[in-house]
């Protein structure tokens, strides 16, 4: 059993292990640049049995991971599925925030702008949707989502500064 093996089968059998020895096994596996670790850290994403420190974790680790372009619409897909989960509102935060990662995947510019133009949901996750939004950068199709955005009583003015930044009309 090698060093990855090791680590993911320790992850799995402290079930009630500390939210500590989790984290710190987490970084442990992440150092190693296994390609197997990818497909396990999506997999503890999608726990929602997890805790929210270790999920909020994986969700950074994703942030820095140079993810490969085969593997982007899963792990897409798994923040997606993170963010439409309303009982964890500190997850959802920074699944809105890790998906300015990956704004060139099917409908993540679209969930972001409609977490944006949600007036039922937190500011705080608006804003976050409105800034991982503006990192995909002016495509016609973030112009286009922005152009509408720009129509909100909160975060209007911001769309259409950056629309003026980006010298589209």
């Amino acid at each position: 059993m090698d060093d990855a093996e090791r680590l993911i089968a320790a992850f799995r059998t402290r079930g009630t292990a500390s939210v500590r020895s989790k984290l710190d096994t987490l970084v442990k596996l992440v150092r190693l640049r296994d390609p197997r670790i990818l497909p396990f850290l999506v997999e503890v994403l999608a726990d929602q049995r997890e805790s929210s420190a270790v999920r909020n974790e994986v969700l950074k680790q994703l942030r820095c991971l140079r993810v490969t372009h085969g593997r982007r619409p899963a792990v897409a897909k798994a923040i997606l599925q993170v963010l439409a989960d309303r009982s964890r509102p500190e997850v959802r935060m920074h699944a809105a925030q890790v998906l300015g990662e990956f704004t060139d995947m099917d409908t993540v510019p679209t969930t972001l702008a409609s977490l944006a133009l949600d007036r039922s949901e937190p500011i705080d996750i608006r804003y976050l949707a409105f800034t991982s939004l503006q990192r995909a950068g002016p495509t016609l199709e973030c112009v286009a989502l922005l152009r509408q955005l720009s129509t909100d009583e909160t975060l209007g003015s911001a769309a259409s500064n950056l629309l003026s930044l980006w010298r589209v009309k």
